[in-house]
């Protein structure tokens, strides 16, 4: 409704335009001065100020100007323009159809303008610079038209200018034509992650006695954790509470505007209940439910395509360029080949083909994946504290004493767990790993001018700087996943101990007090600081906010929402609970079947890599080896007449290029590995630690 809005707010901007009138300069009001260096500066802000009201006003001005030609046109073609429309309405664009394809037209055009420029200083170079061969193509001209070849320079120029022109205008007009379908199939994505949990959310809510008005309120208000779906409930709560529409016309409106097939579905299902005035609580139930046997559905065929992309990439990236590097050592060998095959393979073909893979896996990998968002406090202090003007002496020094308490405990906190920030995101450990790095890869580099003979020397230094890189981030992954993943295992059986207390009578507070007595693992502490929290005077529903912030992993920021939103509504949360402990067990129960199904995989990829090091150890000792002194003995065999081009030398290059293969190689499979056995290519490091070590120990100890 807010697009229609926007649309006819449009329809009297050719009117505005031209009643519109630029910038008033008399009735600008500056600061004045007595001090004339004062005044000279103020003036030059006021010229400055003018000119940038000037050129935004010569813009708008140009950029409505396609409206105003052919708005009315657009108009009239509407139906040219109703795919268009759809998608801008999905992706949640603020602007009318019209006014959009106005202003593609308005920066097509602009890029087509840089198009000519870049195309005639092309034309310039190409034809007066470079210089033009005496024949361009093999065609033949006819007779008639040889007088064409006097004007080959202009011809040649118009072309190379017509073809800028068109290719920036075209990708220009193309992008901005696409964008909304992007933006739509984005907005879809989302949706359909976030949807099975925003409906548990509202059966959660629905059985504790909301109705449904205040269900999707609730549901609106918790964009923090539902993104999309909230934003789509929020559009018809807005129809409803702007534009006076009763909830059934501002669902079925919903169903128009939503990109989702799934959100449209439930929409419209949601509406049969409601007309035939069945169970709302029961529907979401088995909505729910449905969405749990479809989401156990897709990680089946996941699963699946995961198997048929290891099997791929260890054809591919494993085992494909260990036949192309016999092959070409084979070639080599013989005196028929060159060595650019073998830099092409190691040192490009296997690095960006494995990263393709692990962007690859990432995209498809289904579930809510991004940071997850801190849940809103109530902030009770600022950071900065004012101290107010109009205090005695004793309140002032009370005000800086209580500040410089702060920053004591703030430091004492600081010291007392200094990898707390990094901790908490790993990736932050580069900002110290990076550059010590690079300084070791830049004295190799410089010791490399000075010392070309000790490449081997450098070789290791660069292996150095890669495990300053992996390890330290390895190692706070890894310690930041084993404490989620604990945590993570006890929240169920958590949720049903609260639960189980709550239906005996007992208030959510008091459940978490006589929690704070049972043993539940690593989530003690938490529970204890929960209660701690609570003693210390804050509501119920703060204290569980400020503990999902600390956990702060998907599925505690979804389960502490619905027990906060449940909690305001009702004190009888048993049966809200217990939905939320099944949605944890869920999404548990899905995570441990992917890691068990993938483990296999994972084992693949690391026998692959062996078989891969393996050989090429092989050939680097047995095969080549012999060859060199097969050469230096002056015969290959008996009446044979194959040239050799292998000594010493040369076989040392090989070495060289082998042991970078293997780490390589290791590197890559290990971020592979973890990409697919647990969803993240930081999970790879502790592979790709493994895998180096093992080539750097094979190689300097047995080969170089």
């Amino acid at each position: 409704m807010g697009i229609l809005r926007v649309s006819g707010i449009t329809k009297n901007l050719t009117k505005n335009l031209n009643t519109s009138k630029k910038p008033n300069k008399k009735h600008k009001i500056t600061e004045k001065s007595t001090d004339r260096p004062d005044q000279k500066s103020g003036r030059t802000r006021v010229k400055l100020e003018d000119i940038s009201d000037d050129i935004s006003y010569w813009i708008a001005k140009f950029k409505a100007l396609p409206f105003v030609l052919i708005g009315d046109w657009i108009k009239t073609r509407k139906e040219h323009f109703e795919s268009l429309h759809t998608k801008m309405r999905q992706a949640r664009i603020p602007l009318s159809y019209e006014l959009y394809l106005s202003n593609t037209i308005f920066y097509s055009v602009i890029s087509a303008i840089i198009g000519v420029i870049i195309g005639l200083i092309l034309a310039y170079i190409v034809i007066h610079i470079v210089g033009l061969p005496p024949t361009l193509t093999h065609l033949r001209i006819r007779p008639e038209l040889a007088w064409l070849l006097k004007y080959r320079e202009i011809i040649i120029g118009l072309y190379i200018t017509v073809f800028a022109t068109i290719v920036f205008g075209g990708i220009t007009f193309a992008l901005f034509y696409i964008y909304p379908s992007f933006k739509a199939g984005e907005r879809r994505g989302e949706i359909n992650k976030n949807l099975p949990y925003a409906v548990t959310f509202m059966y959660a809510l629905s059985r504790g006695g909301m109705n449904i008005i205040e269900v999707l309120r609730a549901l609106a208000n918790s964009k923090d954790t539902y993104g999309a779906v909230s934003e789509e409930v929020d559009v018809i709560l807005r129809d409803m509470d702007y534009f006076g529409n009763d909830l059934r016309t501002a669902l079925h409106n919903a169903t128009k505007t939503t990109p989702s097939e799934k959100f449209q579905d439930m929409i419209h299902n949601l509406l049969t209940v409601i007309d035939s005035g069945g169970d709302i609580p029961t529907y979401f139930k088995d909505k729910s439910e449905q969405f749990l046997r479809e989401e156990k559905i897709e990680q089946k065929g996941f699963l699946e395509t995961l198997a048929l992309i290891a099997e791929s990439y260890v054809t591919a990236f494993v085992a494909g360029p260990l036949f192309i590097i016999i092959l070409s050592v084979m070639m080599n060998v013989m005196g028929s080949g060159t060595m650019s095959s073998l830099y092409a393979i190691v040192y490009a073909m296997i690095p960006i083909g494995s990263v393709m893979f692990v962007v690859m896996i990432s995209i498809i990998t289904p579930g809510v994946t991004g940071e997850v968002p801190l849940l809103p406090e109530k902030k009770l202090l600022g950071k900065e504290i004012i101290i107010p003007e109009r205090i005695t002496e004793e309140e002032r020094a009370l005000f800086k004493k209580f500040i410089g308490s702060r920053k004591k405990i703030e430091i004492k906190r600081a010291l007392r767990d200094p990898l707390k920030p990094v901790k908490e995101k790993p990736i932050y450990i580069l900002a110290v790993t990076m550059p010590i790095a690079l300084i070791i890869i830049i004295a190799s580099l410089i010791e490399a001018k000075t010392s070309p003979e000790r490449l081997d020397l450098i070789t290791s230094r660069m292996i150095l700087a890669t495990y300053i890189i992996i390890t330290p981030l390895a190692l706070l992954h890894e310690y930041k996943e084993r404490r989620e993943k604990k945590l993570q295992s006890q929240i169920p059986d958590f949720l049903k101990k609260l639960a189980s207390t709550n239906e005996t009578g007992m208030t959510l507070r008091d459940s978490i007090r006589i929690m704070t007595r049972t043993k539940t693992g690593h989530l003690s502490k938490e529970i204890r600081k929960m209660w701690n929290d609570m003693q210390w005077g804050l509501s119920t529903n703060e204290a569980l906010t400020r503990f999902a912030n600390r956990i702060r992993t998907h599925v505690v920021a979804r389960t502490i929402t619905l027990i906060t939103k449940a909690n305001e509504s009702s004190g009888d949360i048993g049966e809200v609970l217990l939905v939320a402990a099944r949605d944890a067990s869920a999404e548990q129960e899905l995570k441990k079947e992917r890691s068990i199904n993938m483990l296999i995989y994972v084992v693949i990829i690391y026998i692959s890599f062996m078989v891969f090091v393996g050989i090429i150890y092989i050939i680097s000792t047995t095969f080549l080896t012999e060859m060199v002194k097969a050469g230096s003995g002056g015969a290959v065999g008996a009446g044979s007449s194959i040239p050799m081009s292998l000594n010493q030398n040369t076989l040392i290059t090989y070495n060289r290029i082998f042991f970078h293969a293997a780490t390589i190689q290791g590197i890559c499979s290990g971020l592979i590995a973890g990409v697919m056995g647990e969803g993240n290519a930081l999970s790879g490091l502790k592979h790709s630690l493994i895998m180096l070590t093992i080539a750097y120990l094979l190689f300097t100890l047995f080969v170089l």
